[in-house]
């Protein structure tokens, strides 16, 4: 199994090799790689998950060259299942940005952007992977850094300027908190001499108590960036809903949870007894309260869903900071039910802006009228994200509320209160969409519908009612046509995306009893430590 390791960093790369070699032309040839590589990596992903339930970490050390200086690469549970969640769900994106793709004709004459968007999306996959698989803190760092420069150029693919100017935010904010990284980096090598997680979760036990706060802070500070956690999410809901849909789709779903994962790893790991809970559970309540309010003032639906996804980071956050298995498994499951339900709400969103030419549901009605498929499509989902019983995000919550309750301190209240309060928003803002844009009566309001092309019966022509609101834009940058069909492929991933998410309803109890697992072997890392320091030969 150790084999197999390596495969989801390095399958995605040697394909992106491929594609340079067969030239910007040959867009067939290189959706067939994209697609055959990362259903290969789904495949090893979910091989390696189960692997890791039954037997322990898998751990590889590249190179063969010992820890701790040598590259590990780990598989246990936690990572495991973050890794085959986020391979199931970059293959589904690029199945929907492939069909959409296929129907808008996005490429020019060359192949470009597509030539582009297909070996960035892959570099991307091998970054998240990466991320994910990471022993040591520099391998981390260099996850993080090919996993956002790919994401640098999907964010500003087609150039238009609004792309353009919180692009360049994006970029920013990105280059200070890698800069921010290395210097947590720089700290823990040189109070440990090693940057080796398992190696530092042992030498950090020894330093100065200084030395390890500073530590601490720096790498909480860098993954709360990663993450959007409040106040340092303030560049999330201006940069993503500028994207094209599939990418928003997939950065919402997996870039913010890379930055939580490395957040619980590091924590549990280095700091087993040192969990900084005053300061988790305040931005963790900030993160709830404040993003969902920012969600409720939205008028735009890209706007809301970025502001949601800033409030709902702060119940992973929430389960770290309580700090108990109960907290931990439930911050778990509602990872991966957060995973695929926002990266769902986001492509639905990609559907409405397709057909209807603006995402502002202030200019939409009677969709579940007029697209009941779609109407169906976006219910499901934000039934979920709200935690309607019994769907997964309400297991995942209730887990969460029942940590809260048992922990019995003043924070967890707090946090109780704040989970409570930020469940009933999110089911309001999803309430008022569902009213606006698909209940209300059609025809209110199709007199400020931007860029909805009218078919004159009798006719070939097209009647094109253009508005400054809104940028329906694909992957190319052009501006997509409206339709009343949808290819089938964008209809496929999504269908598929909903049906994972219901799978996790219908398999709430051994789902749920998995993340126990996890989180126990999370609070108690020592399984993690042993097994690299027995592979790479470390004393």
């Amino acid at each position: 199994m150790r084999a197999l390791v390596p495969l989801p960093v390095l399958l995605p790369l040697f394909a992106v090799g491929v594609k340079f070699v067969l030239g910007p032309r040959r867009i067939r040839m290189q959706t067939f790689i994209s697609l055959a590589v990362l259903s290969a990596d789904t495949v090893i992903s979910t091989v390696l998950l189960v692997e890791a339930d039954r037997h322990g970490p898998i751990v590889v050390q590249v190179g063969n060259f010992a820890a701790p200086l040598g590259i590990s690469l780990v598989v246990d549970r936690f990572s495991g299942l973050m890794l085959a969640v986020s391979s199931a769900v970059t293959l589904c994106v690029l199945l929907y940005s492939q069909s959409q793709r296929s129907a808008d004709e996005n490429e020019d004459e060359t192949g470009a952007p597509l030539a582009i968007f297909y070996p960035t999306y892959l570099v991307l996959a091998a970054g998240i992977a990466d991320s994910f698989l990471a022993g040591d803190l520099f391998n981390l760092y260099v996850g993080f850094e090919v996993m956002l420069t790919a994401s640098y150029v999907l964010m500003t693919i087609g150039g238009s300027d609004a792309r353009i100017r919180h692009g360049a935010v994006y970029i920013m904010v990105g280059a200070a908190s890698s800069l921010l990284f290395v210097a947590a980096i720089a700290v823990a090598y040189a109070a440990c001499g090693t940057v080796n997680l398992a190696d530092l979760a042992v030498r950090l036990a020894t330093v100065a108590p200084a030395a390890r706060l500073a530590v601490q802070v720096l790498l909480i500070t860098v993954f709360a960036v990663k993450a959007a956690v409040f106040p340092l999410s303030a560049w999330l809901p201006d940069s993503y809903p500028t994207a094209p849909a599939p990418v928003t789709a997939v950065f919402a779903g997996l870039l913010t949870k890379v930055g939580v994962y490395s957040l619980i790893r590091t924590q549990t790991l280095l700091f087993p007894h040192e969990r900084q809970a005053p300061l988790l559970y305040t931005v963790a309540a900030l993160s709830m309260i404040i993003g969902i309010l920012g969600a409720v003032a939205q008028a735009d639906l890209k706007r809301l869903l970025s502001f949601t996804l800033v409030s709902h980071v702060g119940f992973l956050v929430l389960g770290l900071a309580i700090g108990s298995v109960r907290a931990l498994s439930g911050a778990l499951f509602y990872a991966i039910t957060h995973i695929t339900v926002q990266t769902t709400l986001f492509l639905v969103t990609g559907l409405i802006e397709r057909r209807e030419g603006t995402a502002d549901f202030g200019r939409l009605a009677g969709l579940a009228r007029l697209a009941p498929v779609l109407g169906l499509l976006f219910f499901i989902p934000a039934m979920n994200l709200a935690g309607i019983p019994p769907l997964s995000g309400f297991v995942a919550k209730l887990a969460l509320l029942q940590a809260a309750a048992a922990d019995g301190g003043v924070g967890a209240y707090i946090l109780l209160g704040a989970m409570l309060v930020t469940s009933l928003l999110t089911l309001y803002a999803m309430t008022k969409v569902w009213a606006r844009a698909f209940w209300r009566a059609p025809g209110e309001g199709l007199g400020k519908l931007a860029d909805r092309q009218i078919i004159l019966p009798g006719s070939e022509s097209i009647a094109v009612i253009r508005s400054t609101v809104g940028d329906a834009r694909g992957i190319g940058g052009r501006r997509i046509s409206t339709s009343e069909s949808y290819p089938i492929g964008m209809l496929g991933a999504t269908i598929a995306l909903i049906l994972l998410s219901l799978a996790y309803t219908v398999w709430a109890g051994p789902i749920a009893e998995y993340t126990q697992r996890a989180a126990a072997e999370l609070l108690d890392p020592n399984a993690y430590i042993n097994a690299v320091r027995a592979v790479g030969g470390t004393h």
